[in-house]
Parts: C-alpha cells; structure tokens; sequence
C-alpha cells in the first residue's frame, strides 16, 4: 500500500497538462498566485487565504508537478476544508503532508484512513514512527507487525519493528528480527548495520563489532559504515586501528565532514560517543538508510517521506537534513533547501558545507548580492577554507563573470597550497575554463595539464584541452588522441562527441566530422553550438537547405550573443565559398577518425 499510496500522489501530476490549459478559467485567487511565480508560492500561508474548491485543485495539482511540497500540503489542507469525507484528496493531502514535514497532520489522517483500510502500510508505518518517538513500543511493535505488501514495505517494518524490540529492552530478539533481511545484497549491508546499532546500544561489544566490521567488509566506502566502525574501535580502546582507518580513506572521503571531525576527535584523544546514542536515533538512521536506497532508484517521493519520517524521530539528523536538501535541489526547489539549511545550528560539522550550497542556491534564486555577501562572510570567518574561494569561482563562472572567478580560483589554489591540501583535479580545470575565457591561454593550458597530471584519464579535460588545441592549430597527434580517449570514455556525452566531430571539420575531413556531429545532435538536440556545427557541415557537403535549418535552430536556442551574430550571418549569408581547410589534413595523423 505504501508504493500504491506514493503513486496515487504523483498520478495527480499527469492531470498537469489538464490543469495548465484550464488554469486561464481558474479564480482569480488562483492566477495570482501562479502569476506571482514559484518564490511567492512557498512563502508562508494561512487559511485566511481564501480560495475556492477548483481553485485549490487545479493550484494544487501545480505543486506536485512542480514539488512543491509546502504549497501542495497548503492547498490539500483548503480542499480538505471543502470536501473533508473525500477519500482520494484525504490520501493525497496525507502524502503532501508527509513529504512536506507536517508530521502531526499526517497522522491525524493515518488515523482516519486505518479506519477506512485496516492494512493500509504507510499510514501504519508512520503511526508505528509516532509510537516509537513516544516511547510507546508496545504499540509500536503491534502497528508494525501487521506487515507491508511489497519489498520496501516489508523491509521498512521489519527494520522498525527491530527498533521498537530494541526500545523494550529485547535486542537478542530485536538482531534476531533484523536477520530476517534476505536477499539483495544491499540487504546484507543495512541488516548488518543495524544489528550492529542494535548490539552496541545494548553493550554486546563482541557482537556489535562482528557486525560493523562485516558491513564495512561489504562498503567500506559508506560514510556511516566507516565512522560507525571507526568510533566503535576508538571507544573500546583501540584507538590506533581506529585511526588507521580514517587515514585509509580516499582524499575525497577524508574532505567529508563527518569523517574528518570523527578522524581529529581520534587522533586528539577526545571521548568518541556512540553513532547511534538511543533507539529514536536508532530508527531515526534505519529510515535514513532506506531512504538513501530508494534516492539510488529514483524514488524522490519516498525519499522524502523517509527522511521526514527519520527528522521527526531525530531532529539533529544532519545527513538526513543535507539529504533532504539534496533531493530538493535535484527537485529544482532551491527555497525548500535553503529552508533547511537554515535550521542547521553552526557547531554541526556540515554547517560550512550547507553555507556553501546556500549560497549556491541563493545565485540560483536570482539573489546574487546575498550569495556573494554570504560568501565572504564565510570567507572572512574562513581565511585558510579554499572551498570558500573555489565557490566563490563556481558562482562568478555560472554569471560567466571568467575574469573574477579566475580570481576566485586563484585564491582557492593559494590557499589549498598555504594549507598543505592537494587541489583537486577539478579547481585546476575549472580555473583553466576562466583563465581560457579571459584569452590567458598559457595559464589556462597549464591548468589543464596540471589537472591531467592529477587525474590522466579525465574525459572533461581531455575534452577541452584537446579541443582547445584543435581550435588553435597546435599540437594536433596529441590533441587527436585526447578526444579519441575522450569520446571513448564518454560515447553518450553530446559535447565530448561535437568536439571530435568538429576538430575533424577544422581538418576539411567533412564527412567523418559528420557522422560525429549527427550523432552529437542525438544525444543533445537542444545545444546551440551543435546545431550550428552541424550546420556549417551541412553546408560544406552541399546539403544547405538543411544548414539553414540548423541555423535557425541553433538561433532559436538562445546561444552566446557573440555566436548569435555569427550565425545571423550564415543564416543571411551561408558559408564563404572558399573550403579550404583552416589546418591542413597532412599536419596531424588522425588514422580512420574512429
């Protein structure tokens, strides 16, 4: 019921398309708040606002096409006042509710909706996570022992009802319950994890060990695993193997915050508590895992309601609050994010990197003056941070402001080097993109070597550096081989292969740079430079009808105004007759061009 649930709420998005071609009859209620865009719809409502019945449905079915949860669970809440005994808008408004946090409100629905279907999962799931943070475990364990129809469901309970075990004080019985997880291999993983929560928190350290150490066997790469691990060993005395582990870590996990503040309380000698310090937080982190998973195969709604469910068993979830945002970022909610991030308090160790991203989705929100003020704020408290400037860089580079984000970036590697940290592959790249834009060539060339000598297989460098050089006639075997290797690491990238696709053009090899072009526009019909390369291509073998097309297309993308002009031209003009080729074929071996 669980699933058939979610998917009744996100059914209600097909009848968008419905709802678009009636919203010009809608009440004018309705029109403003659509004409007011989507930051005036997540601001804060009351149901003083009035709003009619169709108002409400037709605004409502907007929101869950667009994710708004706050504006769905608002409109759900007004049609409910209208039409309380409608079964399907009480289902809807339930998962709005859910999705949007309002936890109390949900399960008042829950309850009404076990009424009406004594087996329905999610309503008695989210009713057993209320029993289990009122320490009701009893209740618990009956609403949750009535089953799941499906994987996840049956998972899920079973999972809680192990936490509602352990809350009675059973966690032989609770471990037990848990072993009951069979099947996928991901089972193995969250069974033992769980288990091993559940031994530790009931002091069975010789069992709590086996099975942390047998789920980081299975993903030692898991952030949870490992710190649960690490903390585990630090806390029964061996602080060295403890340690060991945090230093065996790639660079890019040692940089996570929870792992690198774990890591130095280690090293200091400072007391390390338990991962998991109750059964709250204990279901808290199951419905955390589970949420992750369902993150893995798409499922955002349930994501969602999982990771809401978890914060209303443990407030202070920091990675189900930065999940949460993530989902909402992906969602293109920027606000909804932002909203959370707020909430962090600034002692957590992820406060730095939520500031990060706040800022981030501040520039996407269109307030650029309080990224940009936020940053340096940071930047200030901050002064060794080179994550701080690298933003800074990756927010003027989004403005295609080159000049002040290759200073940006400039600050950032300065301050990596001050620091002693290695700088990644990518702060090379992207000060090599600015430094390239700004017409610093040397610079921009030897950034992008640094970042291959650091990462040699880098599709997205090869990419541009090989492109770069094709463009300017240089080093043109080695440009050659790096777009080949390119194009070979990423077949499906439209732009990798429109960058191979064109240097055969600069060669006058037109119908090689053909059968690349075309397929570029497969995989990116919507990019405006492809267009016009495939047009300039089109116009080359004598197919110029068809050039004229990619051309308006191209001009119809909204391109580069630079490239508008250029393309203006050739939709007026075409191309000059002269084809000679800007490099001659015979100045690089390019073998079959496959």
């Amino acid at each position: 019921m669980f699933r058939s649930s979610v998917a009744a709420f996100k059914a209600a998005s097909t009848a968008c398309t419905l709802a678009v071609a009636l919203v010009l009859c809608a009440p004018a209620d309705v029109m403003a708040t659509q004409t007011n865009g989507a930051s005036n719809s997540r601001q804060d409502r009351t149901v003083k606002e009035k709003s009619t019945l169709s108002g409400s449905y037709l605004a409502s079915l907007i929101a869950v096409a667009d994710h708004d949860t706050a504006a769905a669970a608002f409109y759900y809440r007004n049609l409910l006042v209208h039409d309380p005994r409608n079964n399907d808008l009480v289902e809807r408004a339930f998962i709005a509710y859910l999705a949007d946090g309002d936890i109390a409100s949900a399960s008042g629905l829950a309850e009404r909706m076990l009424v009406r279907d004594p087996g329905n999962s999610l309503s008695q799931l989210v009713l057993g996570v209320r029993a289990l943070g009122s320490k009701q475990y009893d209740k618990a364990k009956s609403l949750l022992n009535r089953g799941g129809r499906g994987r996840q469901a049956d998972v899920t309970a079973t999972l809680l009802y192990a936490w509602a075990q352990a809350g009675s004080g059973q966690f032989k019985q609770a471990i037990e319950t848990v072993d009951r997880l069979k099947g996928e291999d991901s089972f193995a993983i969250i069974r033992d994890l769980n288990a091993g929560f559940m031994a530790d928190l009931g002091g069975m350290n010789e069992e709590a060990e086996r099975r942390y150490r047998a789920a980081y066997q299975a993903d030692p790469r898991t952030m949870r695993i490992v710190d649960a691990l690490g903390r585990f060993l630090a806390r029964t005395g061996r602080t060295q193997e403890a340690a060991a582990i945090y230093d065996g870590l790639d660079k890019g996990m040692r940089r996570n915050p929870l792992l690198a503040d774990s890591s130095k309380a280690v090293k200091s000698g400072l007391p390390v508590t338990r991962s998991i310090a109750s059964v709250k937080t204990g279901a808290a982190e199951a419905l955390y895992g589970l949420a992750m998973a369902g993150g893995r195969d798409g499922d955002e709604t349930a994501s969602l309601i999982y990771l809401r469910l978890a914060l209303s068993l443990d407030s202070e979830h920091e990675l189900a609050v930065v999940a949460l945002c993530d989902i909402y970022e992906r969602l293109k909610s920027p606000q909804e994010a932002n909203k959370l991030y707020d909430t962090m308090p600034a002692s957590t160790p992820f406060y730095r990197t939520a500031q990060l991203q706040k800022a981030l989705n501040l520039e996407q929100m269109g307030e650029g003056d309080k990224a940009v003020a936020l940053l340096e704020t940071l930047a200030r408290d901050n002064p060794k941070d080179y994550e701080v400037p690298s933003t800074l860089g990756t927010l003027y580079r989004s403005r295609k402001d080159f000049a002040k984000a290759a200073e940006a970036y400039d600050k950032a590697v300065a301050a990596a080097s001050a620091n002693g940290d290695e700088v990644s592959w990518s702060l090379y790249y992207f000060r090599g993109i600015a430094n390239e834009r700004i017409k610093q060539w040397p610079k921009a060339e030897k950034d992008f070597r640094q970042a291959l000598a650091l990462q040699p297989d880098q599709a997205l460098v090869l990419n541009y550096l090989g492109y770069s050089w094709v463009d300017q006639g240089m080093n043109l075997d080695e440009a050659f081989d790096m777009l080949r290797k390119a194009v070979e690491q990423r077949p499906r990238d439209g732009y990798i292969v429109d960058s191979l696709g064109w240097a055969f053009y600069r060669l006058g090899r037109y119908e090689e740079a053909l059968r690349f072009l075309e397929r570029a526009l497969e995989l990116r019909a919507s990019d405006p430079t492809i267009n016009d390369h495939l047009g300039d291509i089109y116009w080359r073998v004598g197919r110029k009808i068809e050039a004229g097309f990619q051309w308006n297309h191209a001009r119809d993308l909204k391109p580069e105004p630079d490239d508008l002009v250029e393309i203006l031209k050739k939709i007026e003009h075409g191309l000059p007759d002269e084809v000679k080729p800007i490099i001659p074929p015979a100045a690089v071996k390019t073998g079959n061009g496959g």
